[in-house]
């Protein structure tokens, strides 16, 4: 009888002993740096988030999303009328279309431990322009004093989200003026209880 009564009891403090925990983005401490390629070179800016969360089991990464203000992307290589030009493109229908769609988002849909060093392959769903797509990435989240922090690069195919202009897979005869497909994402997380 004794028997019948422990494992139960032993059942209820195991999960018990699961500690799941939620951090709210901390939207000043962090930051996506985006690098887009060309024929003739790269341009480099930033873009703010705007909210978000990542949840933790026992330390481990269970889970996560976070929102981006499009309409706040900036242009760090350049200075002056060039990059105003190149932020004012890249808001455009052409690639953002930061009137129509002023967020993107990304929520994981899985975080596979790679290691116990933190490092992570991310698996989730990005939406950029209405158009939502899975992409994976490699991460590492390290957790310590009610602070989790998170960095990964993402690599996306712009012209899986509508963005095709200057693409070399859609229109020959470009030459210098080609844009490569391919951008980068450094993601950069903060996030706190």
């Amino acid at each position: 009888m004794k028997k019948l009564f422990f494992l139960p009891l032993l059942a209820v403090l195991a999960m018990a002993a699961k500690v799941a925990t939620s951090y709210n983005v901390d939207t000043n401490s962090s930051v996506i740096v985006w690098t887009g390629y060309k024929v003739t070179g790269k341009h480099t800016g930033t873009v703010k988030i705007k909210n978000g969360t990542l949840s933790t089991d026992n330390g481990v990464l269970t889970g996560g999303s976070f929102e981006v203000d499009i309409t706040s992307i900036t242009c760090t290589d350049m200075e002056g009328e060039y990059a105003g030009k190149l932020v004012g493109h890249l808001k455009s229908d052409d690639f953002l279309g930061a009137a129509t769609y002023p967020t993107a988002s990304f929520v994981i849909t899985k975080a596979i431990p790679q290691d116990s060093k933190g490092n992570y392959k991310i698996m989730g769903n990005l939406t950029i322009k209405g158009i939502t797509k899975e992409v994976k990435f490699f991460a590492n989240v390290a957790e310590a004093n009610g602070v989790v922090n998170a960095a990964g690069k993402i690599t996306i195919d712009r012209s899986e989200f509508n963005m095709r202009y200057g693409s070399g897979s859609f229109f020959d005869g470009l030459g210098d003026k080609t844009i490569y497909d391919e951008f980068d994402l450094q993601v950069t997380l903060v996030a706190k209880k």
